[in-house]
């Protein structure tokens, strides 16, 4: 193919990638989207939107196995199949992204399916499956790789036929046993959902708790709920083989125990292939995890980066959040940088588990001399039950020097919606005397807060 000269190439069209090619496309530029997977990323087809239909019919099982509780009687039958249709037909249109690609040439952007790679300064290298397409840019470039599911080096698990949550999202029926390799958001969402629907499951973790850099108080109460579930939760422990029989795995464990199940999630983390993308030839290290950006998301002349990549997150929310800063700066419309000290995440566990900014640890390692005020949710609040108690808490970080939130963790039901109004106190550097002064309604979760913050005297 004879090269061909455009203002804009983005490599990766997830989220953020999707949303920031649009716009530079309806403002005029000659852009050329590229990606090899389908349009939208992980998000709609693998992660978000499919993964919260899960939840959600997951949910109503369990409110349903509640009735008895609260008001009267019940008798409730799993059925993953009406699951499997919705995100089938509903969310992925049976992982078919023509209405993503025909969205994006209608707004004026152009569409080049395959793997794109930087192969010189200014300069864009697309290997097609009719060949490759040379790309002259005037303007930038624009990386948005986003992540891939990584698999550990575990003796024996490349032989067999183990799910990551691409697979998982695609069950057509709910396995008779599973186990989950890995304690993150990802492997625990799976987890309680399979879990509510008959499964037996087992997660194992390697670190000493899950939810890794959570809140430990966050993390041993999740891992308490999901025990009272019925879920097996093995937290210090490492896989050393794996090995599947034609039916069944078993996970070799470091003690010499074997774990059995029907199927096994591998929910390790993430990663990208940087030497894929070619970014040394812009002087950027391909060795690293990540690639460093200024606060307009510039990782190098004519080069931006966001979403997954940039090293603050793997989350939509983030790349949807650089698209925009990096789009007004290549149009020149805006002057918006990038800030990093109000992120916020939600897991979607039940209860679900909201955080902001720095945990308690992670604010002590940064020098910050803090103090924290936390308060129990109770199963009582606003009708919620659970037969154990107190599911759910509430724990606020404050900067002593400074008197202001840098942290916040919520664990309850909507804990993520919760966490919006600590996320706006983070984010604005609210003073917490200001805070403590405010009206919080009751009765609600929400009014937690309150509490939470009174606490903080504790430590005076």
């Amino acid at each position: 193919m004879e090269p061909r000269e455009v203002d804009v190439v983005v490599i990766g069209l997830g989220p953020g990638g999707e949303a920031l090619a649009t716009q530079l496309a309806k403002a005029g530029l000659d852009v050329v989207g590229v990606d090899r997977r389908l349009v939208g990323g992980e998000c709609p087809y693998f992660g978000c939107i499919p993964t919260k239909m899960i939840v959600r019919a997951a949910e109503v099982l369990a409110e349903g196995r509640r009735v008895p509780d609260l008001a009267g009687s019940s008798e409730v039958r799993a059925d993953w199949a009406p699951v499997a249709t919705r995100i089938r037909t509903e969310a992925t249109d049976d992982w078919n992204d023509s209405a993503a690609v025909e969205r994006f040439e209608a707004a004026g952007g152009h569409f080049l399916r395959g793997q794109g790679r930087i192969s010189a300064p200014g300069e864009v290298t697309v290997a097609t499956k009719t060949g490759e397409q040379v790309l002259v840019v005037r303007k930038g470039i624009v990386l948005n790789p986003g992540t891939e599911p990584a698999v550990p080096p575990i003796e024996g698990l490349a032989d067999t036929p183990y799910w990551t949550n691409r697979d998982a999202v695609r069950a057509e029926q709910a396995p008779g046993s599973l186990i989950v390799l890995g304690g993150g958001p990802i492997g625990l969402e799976f987890a309680q959902a399979f879990a509510r629907f008959d499964t037996n499951v087992t997660v194992l973790e390697a670190g000493p708790a899950i939810l890794g850099p959570s809140e430990p108080e966050a993390a041993k109460l999740l891992t308490d709920v999901l025990t009272r579930e019925g879920l097996t939760v093995r937290t210090g422990v490492h896989a050393s083989s794996v090995t599947h029989d034609g039916d069944h795995f078993t996970v070799t464990i470091d003690d010499g125990e074997g774990v059995t199940g029907d199927r096994l999630l591998v929910s390790a983390g993430r990663y990208t292939d940087l030497p894929g993308l070619g970014i040394a030839n812009v002087g950027l290290d391909d060795t690293a995890r990540s690639i460093p950006t200024d606060n307009r998301m510039r990782a190098a002349d004519g080069v931006w980066v966001i979403g997954d990549v940039a090293g603050h997150g793997a989350f939509t929310h983030l790349s949807m959040y650089h698209s925009r800063i990096a789009a007004t700066d290549i149009l020149g419309t805006g002057d918006e940088t990038a800030a990093y000290h109000a992120v916020p995440s939600v897991t979607f566990t039940d209860p679900e588990v909201g955080q902001v900014g720095l945990t308690e640890q992670g604010a002590r390692q940064k020098g910050i001399q803090v103090r924290t005020g936390m308060t129990d949710v109770p199963s009582t609040t606003r009708g919620w039950i659970h037969k154990s108690g107190n599911d759910g808490l509430i724990k606020v970080v404050e900067d002593v020097d400074r008197r202001v939130l840098v942290g916040a963790t919520v664990v309850a039901p909507a804990g993520g919606e919760i966490l919006g109004a600590l996320t706006v106190a983070v984010h604005a550097q609210v003073p917490t005397t200001l805070l403590r002064q405010m009206i919080y309604v009751y009765p609600t979760i929400h009014r937690g807060i309150e509490t939470a913050l009174a606490d903080l005297d504790n430590e005076d």
